[in-house]
């Protein structure tokens, strides 16, 4: 088992996107969790990071500028975290609004849906969870719930959202290659988010590890929330096989989910390299950064 000294976490939300926690709470959340090192990965979106860098920087923590970018793979929807990224990039932020755009339609979209299903006032419901500007499929869910039409939000995806089901509206984001060159334009680290998560069979996900590592990805994310234990083992093995090295996130998003903490996982599996060990991994940001 390899034992981090520092307490990373390399994965949460804000209310930039679908986190409950605006970017300063969320700061001061991860440092009464003993976080050292945080990554902001707002869902297609650089919004909450200033905010987020200062609020590190008078309290003493360690802060990553990250984003997590939506992409469609053979008909599928993963994600991919880029670490270490300069917001002020102009390919990067290019290819975050036309997906920022994709998503204010398919909001108005899936509102529509749940419309024709008998739900009302679905999009309004949404917007009124959203405390950021994106509206997401997760601010649908709170409304649901609240609605009494789902008892979770687990339960409302699986009920309105996915496909064949009256919410469903499938994702049109950026391909794969793009992804992670605007990662790399912007001088940071890609990473697959949560691999396991996606449910694909072992050949796939391979096939998915062998696209990404040809277009430029460095990483791929080990240990997960929503990891088990073998799920980590099988992941640290792909690490291994691919060169990749090793990245470790809560996919934080606020208490509604009980069960996730920040800085809160297991170790990395025996014979992973975590991604701050890489040649490319850079220090910390400083808040000079974005002035």
């Amino acid at each position: 088992m390899f034992f981090m000294s520092l307490k990373y976490d390399l994965h949460s939300h804000s209310t930039a996107s679908d986190g409950s926690w605006c970017p300063e709470e969320l700061v001061k959340m991860a440092g009464r969790q003993q976080v050292d090192v945080l990554a902001l990965t707002d869902h297609d979106t650089t919004a909450g990071i200033t905010e987020a860098m200062q609020a590190a920087a008078s309290q003493g923590l360690k802060f990553i500028p990250g984003v997590e970018i939506s992409v469609s793979w053979r008909k599928q929807t993963v994600h991919i975290v880029g670490l270490n990224i300069d917001p002020s990039c102009k390919l990067l932020q290019q290819g975050l609004e036309k997906l920022r755009g994709f998503r204010d339609w398919r909001a108005e979209e899936i509102g529509r849906k749940l419309e024709k299903s008998g739900v009302n006032n679905a999009l309004e419901g949404a917007r009124a969870y959203a405390k950021g500007s994106l509206i997401t499929r997760t601010h649908f869910a709170h409304y649901l719930v609240e609605k009494g039409l789902a008892k979770d939000v687990r339960d409302v995806f699986k009920k309105f959202l996915i496909r064949n089901k009256p919410g469903h509206v499938a994702g049109q984001w950026a391909d794969l290659d793009q992804a992670v060159g605007w990662i790399r334009s912007a001088g940071g680290q890609a990473v697959i988010a949560h691999p396991a998560r996606y449910r694909m069979t072992s050949t796939k996900l391979k096939k998915l590890i062998s696209d990404f590592v040809e277009c430029g990805g460095e990483c791929i994310e080990v240990v997960s929330s929503s990891h088990s234990r073998d799920e980590r083992h099988i992941m640290a093995g792909f690490a291994r096989t691919y060169g990749l090295h090793a990245s470790c996130g809560s996919d934080y998003h606020g208490p509604e989910n009980p069960w996730v903490h920040l800085g809160k996982f297991a170790d990395f599996p025996e014979g992973c390299t975590p991604v701050w060990e890489s040649e490319r991994w850079k220090a910390p940001t400083e808040i000079s950064v974005l002035r």
